[in-house]
């Protein structure tokens, strides 16, 4: 206990954390101004990436809110950005915070059915690398048609109901995970064990989310916009993307198998056969014990979920507002009707909603120094093959650091830019380069008749720089997506379980996710370079 008021205030100073952590973010905040008139603002943008970058690897000793918003603050007060270009960032990204305050809190409703669900399959699949398949092909299948953030919130909800399960259970009897130290041998093993095999599924589960998130075209938020650039139809974008993200789903659902049948980078955890037996008993008496009440909840639940993935397959409203029509009919249905009730669907969410509009301020530093311009300058300079696959490179080594939509659109605006010059510098057009782009990729346009009403003598030209341009589209979409697996930084998805309330029971922190994502991103990377270059 402080004994003097000042050692208090240095005691509150980001509360439990280590005070190693204290003391780097001290430093962070007090070398910052010093670097932004020494060395420039170009240099101190970068380096407070890499800062904000700690906050998120530290996430177990601190949730990174706090130290990240500190940073983020002092960001707009030394005027490497603004208040109004990180309310723009916000304002743009407004889908993706109406679905995490209203998506994460219609999947809390659903707990009943996913873990009776989900334990169904669990007590049937005895086999881990199949459990694993089926996981990652879940994670792939489902965000193929719905949002990543949506069906990592479901994975999430499945694993925490097994943990509480799990822990309600052995609480009660000779194992208590409350108390690890007072643990038995067996008890310990038995949880060591238990977490490895939850944070294996977790990881299969949120690749997957990566694997059919890049397929189609409201897989992901950069998805969308990129269609929506080059007038691409839900099935011309899928068909544009396949010969990329099909090897990739190939090769990522091989990953699953090796690494675990060779328990290698952290996989193979089997399910201990005292948790199973856990598990299987409570399933048991959950069936004996269910009322009518219950049952029907359940048949809701049931039916609110195919209503779910129907609206957000066809697009029917903005998937934050299904997600609030989700809360309304499954509170109005299952009988939640106290606030109480009702406010817990939101606690898990809103940290991490408020830390990614806090990650909207590291993007706006991004923008509004333009930290990316030299790399996206030196791929446009290259051409042909080996400018698609530079630009497949660069997306994904900047999406591992950055946001993937911010790095999508700052590279699809660039890259139109650069076509609209070029078209601008083709004589005997007949149209200006902007006017001829806008025609070429207007969905309701067909580019054949397009093309063929250019000047003869102009067409192969525009028809092989148009060919090239859809080249580099294919390449941003899938640059974006699949190598910012690497790191929690570039896939929303994977930021939201890191700081999930499930990360620390299960002790997946930031050098975890990064060491289990490192196979899937090594193979999952270099087989999409590998069809960039040969199948594009």
């Amino acid at each position: 206990m402080p004994r003097t008021l000042p050692r208090a205030f240095v005691a509150n100073l980001l509360g439990n954390a280590p005070d190693w952590y204290k003391l780097t973010i001290a430093g962070f905040l007090i070398a910052n101004p010093i670097l932004l008139v020494t060395v420039g603002p170009f240099v101190t943008g970068w380096l407070l990436i890499a800062e904000f970058i700690f906050t998120l690897a530290m996430a177990l000793s601190c949730y990174p809110l706090p130290a990240g918003g500190l940073l983020a603050m002092e960001a707009v007060i030394m005027g490497l950005t603004s208040p109004q270009a990180l309310y723009d960032e916000a304002a743009h990204n407004f889908p993706v915070i109406l679905l995490l305050i209203f998506m994460v809190a219609g999947i809390y409703f659903m707990k009943g059915m996913l873990q009776y669900a989900f334990t169904k399959i669990l007590m049937k699949v005895r086999s881990k690398i199949t459990l694993s398949l089926l996981f990652c092909f879940a994670g792939a299948f489902l965000s193929a048609f719905l949002d990543a953030l949506t069906v990592t919130a479901v994975i999430i909800a499945v694993a925490y109901g097994f943990y509480e399960v799990y822990h309600r259970q052995a609480s009660a009897g000779k194992c208590r995970p409350g108390d690890e130290a007072s643990l038995n041998e067996a008890c310990q093993r038995d949880l060591k064990q238990f977490r490895g095999f939850l944070r294996n599924l977790m990881m299969h589960g949120a690749v997957g989310t990566a694997l059919g998130g890049v397929c189609t075209l409201v897989g992901e938020p950069q998805n969308l916009l990129i269609a929506h650039e080059m007038g691409w139809h839900f099935g011309e974008f899928f068909l544009k993307m396949a010969p990329v993200s099909m090897p990739v789903l190939v090769v990522g659902l091989a990953t699953t198998m090796v690494v675990e049948r060779f328990a290698l980078f952290g996989y193979g955890f089997k399910l201990p056969a005292e948790v199973r037996r856990i598990l299987a008993a409570e399933d048991a008496r959950r069936d004996a014990s269910m009322t009518n009440p219950e049952r029907a909840a359940l048949y809701v639940q049931a039916a609110a979920a195919v209503y779910l993935i129907a609206a957000l397959a066809l697009h029917l409203a903005e998937v934050g507002v299904i997600g609030l029509s989700v809360i309304i009919l499954l509170t109005a249905f299952c009988g939640k009707t106290e606030e109480h009730q009702i406010g817990n669907a939101f606690t898990e969410a809103l940290p991490f909603t408020a830390l990614l509009v806090v990650f909207f301020a590291i993007v706006a530093v991004i923008h509004d120094q333009h930290l990316f311009a030299p790399i996206i300058n030196a791929v446009l300079a290259l051409s042909g093959t080996k400018q698609t696959a530079a630009y497949y490179l660069a997306n994904g080594l900047l999406s591992m650091i950055s946001d993937n939509v911010f790095v999508a659109t700052v590279y699809i605006t660039e890259t139109k830019a650069h076509f609209i010059k070029l078209f601008a510098a083709m004589p005997g057009l007949g149209l200006d380069g902007a006017e001829l782009l806008a025609r070429l990729t207007d969905a309701t346009n067909q580019r054949d008749i397009v093309l063929a009403s250019l000047p003869q003598a102009a067409q192969p030209q525009v028809t092989a720089a148009l060919a090239q341009f859809d080249r580099l589209a294919v390449a941003i979409n899938t640059g974006t997506n699949i190598p910012s697996v690497a790191t929690p930084n570039g896939q929303a998805a994977f930021l939201f379980l890191l700081t999930s309330a499930l990360a620390p029971l299960i002790r997946l922190s930031y050098g975890e996710m990064v060491r289990q994502a490192l196979p899937y991103t090594i193979t999952m990377t270099l087989t999409g370079l590998a069809a960039v270059w040969l199948l594009l």
